[in-house]
């Protein structure tokens, strides 16, 4: 296991517009417009850090540290865009205060295509309050279904990936339309509450392309006695399945190449876990994408997340190029590091800006929004 220097050292207070193109060396006239696109909802985050243990019931309790900044579907899009991937988001956005905040965020201050999204008349925006202790959190969400409304004729757009969550006995229509035109589609799940972790009940994994459970939803939904054992049951229904293995990092099988590999994670003491497996997944499709060997599309994943866990919030936490950079030159000089464990990484060489750019400030989860709006 790599010993990690803090990304709150490194590279924490700017970043460039991403300098980086990861997938650079494959890019055509006939490309699709984006190379990723998503759909879901997007909620203000409000992330409180810092408390000694769980809220006690009749009692108040004050944090340390509090953040906020879109969530939902913004984690990945904004995971995305700060790795130099073309990203499209198709979202409902409330015509309150926190929707406009959350679109400026989006749109000005990541460069995410909000073309496909709909701001809604008198819908306000979905809110989650997370509070974060003793390395876990706490959820508290309210919001309300956005009014129906048929999608565009061209949305989904063409992308060469798309990110989707399954749920239990359902269907996404524009899953299917987005396979159809050639789009790979990474998907992940939430927790069965219905409790029949039945694979079937998945109806949309047949499109897919990965599929990315944890390994308590793998087990359960192939039987398997080992996460390493559920992945390679995941294979019969999907060409590659990843399965993270939280602090022991993550095991992958690519069912056409017969190829698997297991990365260990890199230690690091977490501020805040919300959205780390948002990023952990964009982190996994940047690789894929640009053609990365299994290994390595794994530990790029892992490191993008730990960065993430040392910010405030889910969005805004992901990291850039500048700070992978810096977190790549800066463990390095670990004396005592595992040269072994380095190795793992030296595949970032090539890709990592020289040196940091102090050019561009990298947004972050504050404690209020609304500051600064004339800047």
């Amino acid at each position: 296991m790599i010993a990690s220097a803090s990304a709150s050292s490194v590279g924490k207070h700017h970043r460039d517009r991403p300098r980086v193109d990861p997938l650079a060396a494959l890019r055509t006239p006939d490309d699709p417009p984006w190379d990723v696109y998503l759909t879901g909802p997007v909620f203000l985050d409000i992330v409180f850090t810092g408390l000694d243990s769980a809220p006690v019931r009749g009692t108040e309790s004050w944090a340390r540290g509090m953040g906020s900044s879109p969530g939902g579907v913004a984690n990945m899009a904004t995971a995305l865009a700060r790795l130099g991937l073309r990203t499209s988001l198709a979202a409902a956005f409330g015509d309150d205060h926190y929707g406009e905040y959350c679109w400026d965020a989006l749109e000005q201050g990541e460069g995410i295509d909000l073309t496909p999204s709909r701001t809604v008349p008198g819908w306000h925006s979905p809110v989650t309050v997370s509070m974060a202790y003793e390395g876990e959190r706490t959820m508290v969400s309210h919001g309300h279904e956005p009014p129906p409304e048929e999608p565009a004729p061209d949305c989904p757009p063409r992308a060469r990936a798309a990110v989707a969550s399954l749920e239990p006995g359902k269907r996404a229509p524009w899953i299917a339309q987005a396979a159809s035109k050639g789009t790979s589609i990474f998907a992940d799940v939430g927790w069965d509450e219905t409790g029949a972790w039945d694979l079937a009940g998945l109806a949309d994994l047949e499109h897919c392309e990965a599929f990315l459970p944890n390994a308590e939803e793998a087990m359960r939904y192939t039987g398997a006695s080992s996460p390493r054992e559920a992945a390679h049951a995941l294979t019969e229904h999907v060409p590659l399945a990843v399965v993270t293995l939280g602090a022991e990092g993550a095991y992958a099988v690519d069912r056409r190449t017969g190829e698997a590999a297991e990365v260990p994670a890199i230690e690091v003491e977490a501020l805040d876990p919300t959205g780390a497996g948002d990023v952990f997944v964009t982190g996994f499709v940047t690789g894929t994408l640009a053609g990365w060997p299994l290994a390595d599309r794994l530990a790029f994943a892992g490191l993008t997340a730990a960065l993430s866990v040392q910010e405030f919030g889910g969005s805004l936490s992901a990291p850039g190029w500048s700070e992978i950079g810096a977190w790549w030159r800066k463990v390095q000089s670990v004396t005592s590091q595992d040269p072994t464990a380095l190795r793992r990484y030296a595949f970032l060489a090539d890709l990592v800006p020289e040196e940091e750019s102090p050019t561009w400030p990298l947004r972050r989860a504050v404690p209020t929004i609304g500051f600064g709006r004339s800047a």
